[in-house]
């Protein structure tokens, strides 16, 4: 895999996470999804296409290049990266020097949807398969007073 080669050429320790995308799309949607209406999703064809939430405005996000942008300045130590359409994702650790240049939206000469976690699901970047979509920065709001 492609992925792999650049992220440990970059000096990021790179562990495969067999038959782990289940697991993190489950997290995914329960860390940025939980608010939104089932029939919402439906709506959306959120079970399709997870970053759908964001193309169709469900959740105000960073888009484009302010996307890219967003993406490169947030801290980077540890994060995992998962497909949308395949079962295996990989768990990046000393990942401070990830870029949104060095995330490769092809996987076995398909085009996919990839997506980018830090490990407390707090934030998220996706890479979707369609050139004119994306990419997506999410980031959730953590409210002030709750640290007061």
């Amino acid at each position: 895999m492609e992925q792999i080669y650049l992220l440990k050429d970059k000096g990021i320790r790179v562990i495969e996470l067999n038959n782990k995308r289940n697991d993190l799309i489950k997290r995914w949607g329960e860390s940025f999804v939980k608010d939104i209406p089932k029939n919402q999703k439906r709506h959306i064809f959120y079970g399709r296409f997870m970053w759908h939430l964001f193309s169709s405005n469900v959740l105000s996000c960073k888009k484009k290049q302010s996307a890219r942008k967003a993406f490169n300045r947030i801290m980077k130590d540890e994060c995992c990266i998962f497909y949308q359409e395949f079962t295996n994702a990989l768990l990046l650790e000393n990942a401070s020097g990830l870029t949104s240049e060095d995330i490769i939206n092809e996987y076995e000469g398909y085009m996919c949807d990839v997506y980018v976690v830090d490990k407390d699901f707090t934030w998220t970047y996706i890479v979707t398969h369609e050139e004119d979509y994306g990419p997506y920065f999410y980031e959730t709001v953590v409210d002030p007073i709750f640290f007061k």
